[in-house]
């Protein structure tokens, strides 16, 4: 597999790229999709990114109290990364800096994935946005 240098990687990131790796302080061992969220994260200090995980009943059960409009479930044929149907807890965001990003890659760690459809990628702002457990500043990051 071909790597891609470093400063390509920062010039590319924008709202709606997709990246695949572990999250050291999730419980799952496993690999999770990650969406770009913020609308100039090339910009920002920080990256802003929503999870994806396939454990759609399980996510849903530890948010009783979240609104529904708080949650988006992609299909496989929604997003072609995808190999089963996924959830974005919206309630909760990762929060990055383009380092963290570029450690994980040049350690092998975390591999990119085709972007996500920007009608996608709205939704979930969208649904970032209807939470109430997400930081204002951060909610500001997302406004057009």
């Amino acid at each position: 597999m071909t790597r891609v240098p470093p400063e390509i990687i920062k010039a590319s990131i924008k709202l709606g790229s997709v990246y695949y790796f572990h999250e050291e302080h999730f419980s799952s061992p496993h690999k999770h999709y990650f969406v770009v969220i913020n609308r100039n994260p090339h910009k920002d200090e920080i990256i802003l990114l929503a999870c994806a995980s396939h454990q759609i009943d399980k996510t849903k059960l530890r948010r009783p109290n979240c609104s529904a409009e708080t949650f988006v479930i992609i299909t496989p044929e929604q997003y072609c990364g995808f190999s089963v149907d996924s959830i974005f807890d919206c309630n909760r965001i990762e929060i990055r800096t383009f380092g963290d990003i570029m450690k994980k890659y040049s350690n092998n760690e975390l591999s990119i994935k085709p972007e996500m459809d920007i009608k996608l990628v709205e939704m979930i702002r969208h649904s970032v946005l209807a939470s109430n457990q997400i930081e204002p500043r951060h909610k500001a990051m997302l406004q057009d």
